[in-house]
């Protein structure tokens, strides 16, 4: 019998097809088994909050399994991905950490102790772009407000390692902007600076600041790439050449946001199940459901396809390597 594209019978199949639990082997190898999600924050923020919703729905789509998230933070995310890369390749560790670890590669950070081309990938849920936020206290109503500021200005970021840090850091020596960059916020301790006065603003993923802005605690004074036309676009704002290099930089790794990986060498066999599975969660409707509600945008791609996107972020031209090493050179 053939099976019409529009009928409910294809409908029922192609869930069935989605959302079937992973047959033979794979059910097997996780039956009572007890896998690690590695957060590299501390509870809070846009990638716990990931972090979590991913290995709440990998365990539902693994039947017999075990997920625990285990949050990691510390050093902008390198603690984090230095244990998940030294971990045992079995398929019971798995994790996110910042994208901006890929500024981190290019410099070479003498912290860093993985090889992102060698992790083994398993998806990414969003293309989350980046955006410069200050605290609705400050003056600041624009990018020149801040640009012309006469006063040293106090920007967050959890440390070295961090998209943040890279980003804010590169601008502000690119720009000659009147930035002072203070290290250690991890989680959501930036909204919370930024309320107490602490601090006037920082540059983050746009999910992990929407509901804040939403609650009128900030507001966004420009973005990095993607597809929303409500802002000012950071490329537009900085014509310096060296400013664009960089600037198309932070738009990569903003495409490539929200990633899961294993450490390197996972079985192929247990690597496939573990895709499998991230996309059946991802596609779930309850799993996307969830994320509208709390506000985390959803722009999946999965296996070698984030593999070949995290080496294309690694494939840049001499110069912007140089210029990376070269804004990095205090944290070595």
């Amino acid at each position: 019998m053939q099976i019409s594209p529009g009928s409910s019978a294809f409908v029922a199949a192609l869930c069935l097809t989605l959302f079937a639990p992973p047959s033979g082997h794979a059910a097997d190898y996780y039956e009572g088994k007890t896998v690690t999600y590695i957060v590299a924050t501390a509870p809070g923020g846009g990638y716990d909050s990931y972090g979590r919703l991913v290995s709440e729905y990998m365990q539902k789509h693994l039947p017999g399994s075990t997920f625990i998230v285990r949050n990691l933070p510390g050093a902008g995310h390198l603690v984090g991905a230095n244990t998940l890369y030294a971990s045992k390749p079995d398929g019971l560790t798995i994790g996110t950490f910042n994208t901006g670890l890929i500024y981190t590669q290019l410099a070479q950070h003498k912290g860093m102790k993985f090889d992102l081309r060698e992790m083994s990938w398993i998806g990414k849920a969003a293309a989350d772009p980046h955006i410069l936020v200050v605290s609705s206290n400050s003056s600041l109503r624009t990018f020149s407000d801040l640009k012309n500021s006469k006063e040293q200005l106090n920007f967050a970021t959890a440390g070295p390692g961090s998209a943040g840090y890279a980003e804010i850091l590169g601008l502000t020596k690119i720009l000659n902007l009147p930035i002072r960059l203070l290290s250690g916020y991890n989680g959501s301790d930036d909204q919370l600076a930024m309320r107490r006065g602490e601090i006037v603003g920082t540059i983050a993923s746009r999910s992990s600041f929407a509901q804040f802005v939403k609650n009128d605690y900030g507001r966004f004074l420009a973005q990095f790439g993607g597809k929303e036309t409500d802002l000012p676009q950071m490329s537009a704002l900085a014509p310096e050449e060296d400013a664009q290099r960089f600037i198309k930089l932070v738009n990569v790794v903003g495409d490539i946001a929200r990633l899961t990986a294993a450490p390197p060498s996972v079985p192929r066999n247990i690597l496939d199940i573990l895709r499998t599975v991230y996309r059946r969660s991802v596609e779930d409707p309850q799993f996307r459901a969830k994320a509208a509600k709390a506000d985390l945008p959803i722009e999946p791609l999965f296996g070698e396809d984030v593999a070949g996107a995290v080496s294309a972020a690694l494939d840049q031209p001499p110069r912007v390597i140089s210029f990376v090493k070269e804004a990095f050179v205090t944290n070595n």
